[in-house]
């Protein structure tokens, strides 16, 4: 089916051309446009937290869950770096706890289990995942609450030693873990594949300066390198949800997504727009 015949099809359900040839050309769908997806299937998107080739399912009642899961991971991890690399002289993570357990926790748990329902395994694995780290984060830093930290220093003779070393073994997981996901992501966008691997380099940084720690504490310095991988993290999150909100329908602009050029995408780009010979 040629371009022309789709947006025909689709000028039969009352959407406005204009919109739909743009919605058409990128692949991008907002919640108003009336696309036939049963044979389709659309590039990698971050606003879908979908890293490779999808179809949309067929007569989907529920909108796209994944910028909510997004903002919810983007804020909390927004105040994280922010503390991390000592904004403003904080230097205590306490301010966090809400927003991790309510925001960063809660909502994007959901959003994960949302993700389920529109049969995106990727984006329920990630959203659910990193919502239950907001959760656990926030447990461990929840001020008397269950004292995590004062136990472990009790049992190492009050020498924060074993908390500092225990702490630096869960970064270390969700470092693997966020390893695991950055592999799926290297057929999909710029944006996309950037967001976890400033994140993968945050955990990172941060397992290794809880890990290298002195009589001080943790190493200041990998602390705050880990602090402005989280930030940068956090704003290409804000991105890639922007990406999933905005469309013809809401915006006067649409954000470019840089498909790599081995990616599907990317080689059918090339397809249609060949490079000139060389001489």
């Amino acid at each position: 089916m040629s371009v022309e015949e789709g947006i025909s099809v689709k000028d039969t359900h009352n959407t406005n051309s204009s919109d739909s040839t743009d919605d058409y050309n990128t692949g991008h769908f907002g919640p108003l446009a009336h696309v036939n997806t049963a044979s389709s299937r659309y590039p990698a998107f971050g606003g879908d937290l979908q890293p490779g080739l999808y179809r949309v399912p067929k007569d989907r009642k529920l909108a796209n869950p994944a910028p909510l899961g997004l903002c919810g991971f983007a804020l909390t991890t927004f105040i994280l770096g922010c503390i991390n690399m000592q904004v403003r002289g904080v230097t205590e993570p306490n301010i966090v706890v809400g927003p991790a357990l309510a925001y960063g926790g809660l909502v994007q748990l959901c959003a994960g289990m949302w993700e389920m329902a529109v049969g995106n395994t990727f984006g329920a694995t990630v959203l659910s995942s990193y919502g239950g780290f907001w959760m656990s984060l926030a447990i461990t830093f929840i001020p008397g609450g269950f004292n995590i930290m004062g136990a472990l220093e009790k049992a190492d003779n009050g020498e924060p030693t074993m908390f500092y070393n225990s702490f630096a073994l869960y970064l270390f997981g969700w470092f693997i873990f966020t390893t695991i996901l950055l592999l799926c992501t290297l057929k999909s966008t710029v944006a996309f594949f950037l967001l976890f691997f400033t994140l993968d380099m945050a955990f990172l940084f941060l397992a290794l300066g809880y890990q290298n720690f002195t009589a001080a504490g943790p190493n200041v310095s990998l602390i705050k390198t880990g602090g402005a991988f989280g930030l940068a993290a956090a704003f290409l999150a804000w991105y890639n949800a922007l990406a999933g909100i905005a469309d013809t329908s809401n915006s006067f602009f649409i954000l470019p997504v840089i498909h790599f050029p081995w990616s599907a995408q990317g080689r059918e780009n090339r397809v249609k727009n060949p490079a000139m010979p060389e001489e």
